[in-house]
């Protein structure tokens, strides 16, 4: 088991890798203990949580609202959790966000802990202290920043994950490299294919890296109002892609390689990042399996919902960008001139 720790103003938090979900037991230091998890992953890990108090969220993204939030409430009250309780959130990034948020705000705050079981919920979702809700249809609308005390990530919980959430995954181990380590990138590029399948050494190279950046990046600024922002590289597109697409369609690791695409080519245009760079970035993401194109009604249908994003300043949008490959830069565009630039890529 490797750790690292992650300070921040709301607390520090243990990262601990090559771990196992047997290791839980000892992290709960006798505390009283209350699992959440979804049907999905008891159904795959529920035999290595015996003897833990389970409850269970539904599936999906339509259930991370806050009508779930306020069921955990209830099965928190009806336990009779008190402030030593302990809430560990066993799932992919849906689970984590909402059992950080739950754990968060019932009580004024309990400790939690994190174990992703999705490699997108190792390498981003669970790391960084957000925790929160959609609200309507707006993704992460209403939510908190706050530690969990630990994120366990075990490896082993990947081995029965489908492709396409492997292929989510790499998604945003590939934005980690584009945005702060040139390094991690070059590797992915020669290397990718066996972290896609699942080969240990590179699984834990690639997921090491892209933890690495997201947690130098979160202890520099864990409220967003710098340079973590430029973990959103893909998203601003990416979320909007989301939320108008037909359900199911996309996955969010999909938006997001089409939206770190699309950033890319804007950033040649807006930055001078060398062409050559925007493709590289296409032909990475593409030979890992995931999307790269939205066509222009795509484009014109998400750059509404661009209009209601938290990023949003007044008339302008803050994009991340990149000056090149591990550089990235956050760069506020006037939502007309992105609107432009866009639609003349798509047409």
């Amino acid at each position: 088991m490797n750790e690292r720790i992650l300070t921040a103003p709301t607390g520090s938090c243990r990262i601990l890798t090559d771990a196992r979900l047997e290791d839980l037991k000892a992290l709960a230091q006798g505390r009283r203990v209350v699992v959440v998890t979804d049907a999905n992953v008891f159904a795959a890990q529920g035999h290595r949580l015996a003897g833990f108090d389970v409850i269970q969220v539904g599936l999906g993204e339509s259930n991370k609202t806050l009508a779930t939030v306020e069921g955990l409430y209830e099965a928190f009250l009806e336990r009779e959790l008190d402030r030593s309780s302990l809430i560990i959130g066993v799932g992919g990034g849906i689970v984590c966000d909402i059992t950080g948020f739950a754990a968060s705000t019932y009580m004024r705050g309990l400790r939690f802990g994190l174990v992703p079981t999705t490699l997108l919920a190792q390498v981003d979702a669970a790391i960084g202290g957000k925790n929160g809700v959609n609200f309507h249809r707006y993704k992460n609308m209403v939510g908190v920043i706050r530690q969990p005390s630990f994120v366990l990530v075990d490896p082993t919980t990947l081995a029965t994950l489908p492709i396409r959430e492997i292929r989510c995954g790499l998604a945003e181990v590939v934005k980690s490299a584009a945005i702060a380590d040139r390094e991690l990138f070059e590797w992915l590029e020669l290397e990718g294919e066996r972290v896609e399948a699942l080969e240990p050494e590179a699984l834990a190279r690639a997921a090491a890296g892209a933890v690495a950046v997201k947690a130098r990046i979160v202890q520099e600024d864990e409220e967003e109002t710098g340079v973590r922002m430029l973990l959103n590289l893909g998203h601003t597109l990416g979320h909007a892609l989301e939320q108008t697409l037909a359900p199911g369609s996309v996955t969010h690791g999909e938006a997001v390689a089409m939206g770190m695409v699309a950033a890319a080519r804007l950033s040649v245009r807006k930055l001078g990042l060398p062409a050559e760079d925007a493709e590289r970035i296409q032909r990475l993401l593409e030979r890992l399996g995931l999307p790269t194109g939205v066509g222009a009604e795509q484009t014109r249908t998400a750059l509404q919902s661009i209009r209601q994003d938290k990023k949003r300043r007044g008339t302008q949008i803050h994009w991340i960008l990149l000056e090149s490959i591990g550089k990235g830069r956050v760069s506020p565009l006037e939502l007309a001139d992105t609107e432009d630039l866009l639609l003349g890529e798509g047409e």
